[in-house]
């Protein structure tokens, strides 16, 4: 009875558990989902961006950002950063407004929301009334000027949002004080444009949707000047010396407005219609921006002709001659230039000051682009975070840890060949300071995309940087030339557009997806495999080459009769030379029959072999000498589903609905059994006696459960799940020798003995593959992971590891190990004997099941030469735990992803010193961390010359009572972390991220309904307790 009960609380081993366990989401990689505003601060070099979930991110120099969150969910309309100033001031689309500060704690700045504001209306009002349109924050930084859709324009005081009700600019004043000729209701709506006058602050400009347009003196209230357009207006820039205005229109023209004291014109200077003459779309925003060379750049949204390029989403540059329409394959958010002068220079100085514009910042709503207006031809500048992950749907990922400096500096050389086009313009959102310490190493995330990429990011810091993009489309014959350039036009077109961004989400052919990746940092080998049978194996050159890809068929079903594939057809190779840039080119493709999606890969680099799985069987490839080891078929009878491939479930839905039916009665037999009828005011306490024995004969441990049995007829009971190299004890326990393990959707577990000739005759006999043991669980679940711990219980090394002294040699004089790993538990085997030694089963009340599993190394915090081996596990709950090796002892649990969320669930993935990413948008990973160690999260400072003198009553209001914002602070060893801001709150009222992810990742057929809802968890994590 004494091994049934709980073990006592060891404090000595609690403490240990604190140096090396600590649950925190550190940074989310990627760009916003659905930004829907965009802000910059010239004299911070601050960016800012809001989304329609109500976050806001703020990035500066590389490694300097911050996230708040509103505490309502709705969608940043507007942001302004307040002139020279660490505040902004945040507009949502359900008109409140909401004052933020970064403010210094602890030697790093946090951005923390003060004050929140809703400007009313009079009693009885309408709601157009105050619904504000333009936000206008004075350059005093202590008022704001608000456009309304009546017409009005209230002034606000900051920072305590009072509203001055006594200079409230109200339309029937701007009306009275009109010309006799310009009065006429038409012309008051809406206020689309608010903007203060370049050098003098008491005056401002007020533009209305009809086409009036006032310049109003606020110390005698009266209008100076006032112009009327006969078209609507869109918006208007007022030129930095005060004597010009620009006004742009719905029908596609803009117009010149000369401001002088001398009498008033009726008509504009100058009126255009750039890509007239046929009509236009409007041009919803436009910059006249001046140079010391005296001539001006005119940067402009919209205005593209409607009939022929209605749908392209373009700003165009017109400057000395040059104009170009940059085109933008999703829409334009916003726009800012980034100017040499100073934004104060004009009020300071008496002469005139120039502009100047080098670079063209546009938010677009799946990536950022930056243009470099300096260097001729007007390049895009390389961005060194806010990539855009998604610009071909991911549908996998790989995290390699530690990479050889070599290796690192031929990935960035190869890289930096396909980085001509860019500028050589350095970073120019450069403002704070980033406070976080070099990385101690290097690390690379890999990600697969739908168009058949493979995309290399560095990942060992606060920003992920992209550093070399691979392509496996020229291996095949598609559709499209991989040499054709789709932006390239000629000289005399109209209008002269140009594609500019990343991002492009359509696939040529889906079969060209990359499901699974394998990199060998040590000898520079890759595998890649895709969603038709594909399996690329590739190595890095540093010259370009061409040559021919050798093309080995695998046919997985061995000539079974009675099996049809009724999936899509293979891939078309292309049966010539291929020309292939520098960096990881392929030089053999092995093609899986039937041409299924190949579900597991493994590649041992000492060896020269590589493993790959499909939902029909695996095989092993020699690629030294190009031959084929052996494949294996796994198929059991009733397994018709792998037949029919991922596009043909119709004939499955009946067979599906069928087995539903069935557990579901089941369940209600079961059900009944446990909890007899009786009067329904005695359910709860029937049921509660009805449990009580029911856990006194349990023969468990509490943290265990019984398992059912699966029935061997289950679909997909020959899906290969993992597969894995290990040299161990597998026939006898005298000798060891290279072997190969493979882990199917049944609960079968197959070992292969392997006999790979010395490396003098590496090239003349071939390698030998015998079968050695087959395992089969009682319980049938998923294997989805094998690992071989040597003689002192740690796993083995990687291939190459040790002769890189890297690693210490296995010991291979004690007996080994064997741990496999299904959905449903954990259990240890002696080798060579394969006789059961320990399991750990998951708790049964929730139906935990295991997603991903992964060793990790945990170093102590204290001790410098600690460290430990566990498993990493994540369960299809979302929790992750850290289980103990060898003895599979639980240390401690975190809820990290909420269950509904199966897509980020399927896309996590771990690294070897304890941490994970997983997607929590189509374009965005959220950084985790379960280690005291190893922690990348921003910390940075962010100051400015006015926020050292603080105003008297400058962030007096009231502070908030749930922190909304990330914490970039550190803790010192006794101080328990505060859980920090996490994206996935700011999704939570989105029900289209799920479904984006999960139409191309890679689902388990077995973990249930997608679901489209994403929730808070980031304010709910506990810290460093085991449960």
């Amino acid at each position: 009875m004494r091994r049934f009960l709980r073990p006592g609380h060891d404090p000595v081993r609690e403490r240990l558990k604190r140096d090396l366990f600590q649950f925190n989401k550190t940074v989310e990689h990627g760009f916003p989902h659905q930004p829907s505003a965009l802000g910059y601060s010239p004299s911070l070099r601050i960016l800012a961006i809001g989304t329609r979930s109500g976050a806001i991110k703020l990035y500066g120099a590389p490694g300097v950002e911050f996230m708040g969150l509103h505490q309502e969910n709705n969608a940043v309309t507007q942001i302004h950063l307040l002139p020279g100033q660490c505040q902004l001031v945040t507009l949502l689309d359900d008109n409140s407004l909401h004052l933020w500060s970064l403010k210094v704690k602890g030697g790093a700045s946090e951005l923390q929301e003060d004050e929140s504001f809703t400007l009313r209306g009079p009693p009885g009002a309408a709601p157009s009334a105050t619904q504000i349109t333009v936000v206008l924050p004075h350059s005093s930084c202590e008022l704001l000027y608000l456009g309304t859709e009546s017409g009005n324009v209230f002034v606000v005081q900051l920072p305590a949002f009072r509203a001055l009700e006594d200079r409230t600019i109200s339309s029937d004043a701007v009306l009275q004080r009109l010309p006799e000729e310009a009065r006429h209701r038409r012309v008051f709506e809406m206020v689309e444009a608010l903007q203060e006058h370049p050098r003098d602050p008491n005056q401002i400009l007020i533009g209305y949707s009809r086409g009036l347009v006032v310049i109003w003196d606020l110390q005698g209230s009266r209008v100076l000047y006032h112009f009327l357009s006969s078209q609507q207006l869109e918006n208007i820039w007022w030129q930095r010396d005060g004597r010009l205005l620009v006004s742009c229109h719905s029908d596609g023209s803009y117009c010149q407005w000369p401001v002088s004291s001398e009498a008033q014109q009726p008509e504009p200077l100058r009126s255009l219609v750039p890509y007239g003459p046929f009509p236009c779309k409007a041009i919803t925003r436009i910059l006249w921006l001046t140079t010391r060379q005296g001539l001006p750049f005119t940067i402009f949204q919209g205005g593209m002709p409607r009939a022929s390029y209605g749908d392209r989403h373009c700003i165009s540059v017109i400057h000395d001659g040059q104009q170009t329409a940059f085109d933008f394959t999703s829409r334009v958010i916003g726009f800012t230039v980034l100017t040499e002068a100073d934004p104060a220079a004009s009020r300071r100085a008496s002469g005139v000051a120039f502009d100047d514009p080098y670079a063209l910042v546009v938010l677009a709503e799946e990536e950022l682009v930056v243009i470099d207006l300096q260097t001729a031809g007007w390049p895009p500048v390389q961005l060194p975070y806010l990539a855009s992950l998604h610009c071909s749907a991911i549908t996998c990922s790989h995290h390699v840890s530690n990479i050889p400096l070599k290796l690192w500096e031929r990935i960035i050389a190869a890289g930096s060949r396909q980085n001509a086009h860019f500028s050589t313009m350095e970073w120019p959102i450069d403002g704070g300071t980033s406070l976080t310490p070099a990385p101690p190493q290097r690390d690379l995330l890999l990600t697969g995309h739908e168009d058949g990429t493979v995309r290399f990011w560095d990942a060992s810091g606060v920003c992920l940087r992209l550093l070399y993009k691979l392509s496996t489309v020229r291996v095949f014959l598609t559709d499209t030339d991989p040499n054709e350039n789709f932006s390239a036009q000629g000289e005399d077109e109209w209008p002269p557009l140009r594609k500019v961004g990343s991002f492009d989400p359509y696939s040529d052919d889906p079969r060209l997806g990359i499901q699974k990746i394998f990199l060998c940092k040590y000898s520079g080998y890759l595998a890649v495999a895709g969603t038709a049978g594909q399996v690329l194996v590739l190595e890095l050159n540093d010259e370009a080459a061409e040559q021919a890809v050798e093309q080995v068929e695998a046919d997985l079903l061995q000539d079974q009769e009675g099996y049809r594939w009724k999936g899509h057809e293979r891939l078309a190779a292309r049966s010539g030379p291929v020309r292939f840039e520098p960096g990881f080119q392929p030089f053999v493709l092995v093609q899986c029959q039937p041409p299924a999606v190949v579900t597991s890969l493994a590649l041992h680099s000492e060896w020269r072999l590589v493993a790959f799985g499909t939902s029909h069987g695996f095989g092993l490839f020699d690629h030294q000498q190009r031959r084929q080891v052996f494949v294996k078929c796994t198929l059991h009878p009733s397994d018709q589903l792998a037949l029919e491939g991922p596009l043909s479930r119709v004939k499955s839905l009946k067979k599906s609905l069928r087995q539903s039916f069935r557990r579901m009665r089941r369940s209600r037999v079961s059900s009944r059994k446990r909890h007899p009828a009786g009067p329904p005011g005695e359910a709860q306490e029937g049921s509660a006696k009805a449990e009580r024995p029911g856990l006194q004969n349990m023969e468990l441990a509490p943290v265990q459960r019984k398992i059912e049995a699966r029935s061997a007829e289950d679909s997909f009971t020959g899906f290969v799940r993992t597969l894995y190299f290990a040299d161990t004890y597998l026939k006898d326990s005298s000798r060891h020798c290279p072997s190969l393990w493979a882990g199917t959707n049944g609960g079968t577990i197959y070992a292969f003995s392997l006999r790979v000739p010395p490396a003098e005759r590496r090239m003349d006999e071939p390698v030998r593959a015998e079968q050695a043991k087959e395992i089969q669980l009682m319980h049938r679940a998923p294997v989805v992971g094998i690992l071989v711990l040597d003689g002192h219980s740690v796993p083995l090394p990687e291939p190459l590891e040790v002769a890189h002294d890297l690693s210490k040699s296995p010991d291979m004089q004690g007996s080994h190990q064997l741990l496999v790993v299904s959905e449903e538990q954990f259990k240890v085997f002696t080798l060579p004997k394969v006789s059961a030694k320990l399991k750990l089963k998951l708790t049964a009340l929730e139906g935990s099941r295991v997603r991903r599993v992964s060793v990790a190394h945990f170093g102590s915090r204290r001790a410098e030469d600690y460290g430990e081996h566990h498993l990493a596990v994540l369960t299809n709950l979302g929790d992750i735990q850290v289980v103990s090796l060898p003895l599979l002892k639980p240390q401690v649990r975190y809820s990290c992803i909420r269950r509904e969320d199966v897509s980020g669930i399927a896309s996590c993935v771990f690294t070897k010193y304890g941490q994970g990413f997983y997607l929590i948008s189509p374009s965005e990973f959220e950084r985790f961390s379960l280690s005291t160690k190893w922690l990348v999260e921003p910390r940075c400072l962010v100051d400015s010359a006015e926020t050292k003198n603080h105003r008297p009553g400058n962030g007096a209001g009231p502070k908030k009572a749930p922190s909304r914002a990330r914490n970039s602070g550190t803790q010192s060893d006794g101080e328990e972390k505060q859980p920090g801001l996490v994206m996935e709150r700011a999704l939570l009222s989105d029900e289209r991220v799920l479904k984006e992810i999960q139409s191309t990742l890679e689902g388990d057929r077995g973990s249930g309904n997608w679901r489209s809802h994403r929730a808070a968890v980031g304010c709910s994590l506990s810290n460093g307790g085991a449960e």
